[in-house]
């Protein structure tokens, strides 16, 4: 019991030093959460990959959101389980969402007549192709490595910011602010 007692003391003032931006502590911190963290994710999601990519995210959120922590609430490592969780929900559902697009998608591309199919074939006219292509390269630099690496590249957006080495949420926000600019010069020539 003061084992226990003393860990989660010791753990409040990791999240101290967390808040206050202190690097070390957020590694140790790391170092006694992060196989919980892991596994937990693994557990919830059945995928090593989601599971590795929960597990950064949580850390990541752990250190912008450490002074948030309340030691009168909880232990830190249940308030970093919940964080945990609360992830896992996240992707279980964004998961629910793709698979619900895919099926009416799928159903769609069933409905669709041989003409139509004919005249998708077809592709763009060098016009039309020329127009996206300008469009694209007006992007800043960011937005258009993101976009083509994501549309061209096939690549998630974890791969991306992974092989970039950049946050997530910096990597969807320049596809999302770029998709933006991208429909709002396309449609100025629709």
């Amino acid at each position: 019991m003061r084992d226990r007692a003393t860990t989660d003391e010791s753990q409040t003032q990791l999240l101290r030093r967390i808040a206050a931006q202190d690097r070390q502590a957020l590694a140790e911190f790391y170092d006694q959460l992060a196989g919980l963290v892991f596994s937990t994710a693994v557990r919830m999601l059945g995928d090593m990959a989601e599971a590795q990519e929960v597990t950064q995210d949580v850390f990541v959120q752990i250190w912008n959101k450490a002074a948030t922590f309340d030691g009168a609430l909880g232990v830190p490592a249940h308030w970093a389980l919940g964080i945990t969780r609360n992830r896992c929900i996240d992707r279980l559902r964004a998961r629910q969402r793709r698979h619900r697009v895919l099926e009416a998608m799928a159903q769609e591309a069933a409905a669709i007549s041989p003409a139509q199919v004919a005249a998708i074939e077809g592709g763009l006219n060098e016009e039309d192709t020329a127009v996206i292509r300008s469009a694209v390269e007006t992007l800043p630099a960011g937005q258009r490595q993101a976009i083509e690496m994501a549309f061209f590249g096939g690549m998630s957006h974890g791969e991306i910011a992974a092989a970039l080495n950049e946050p997530l949420g910096t990597i969807k926000a320049r596809i999302r602010r770029g998709m933006l600019k991208l429909r709002e010069d396309l449609q100025a020539h629709a």
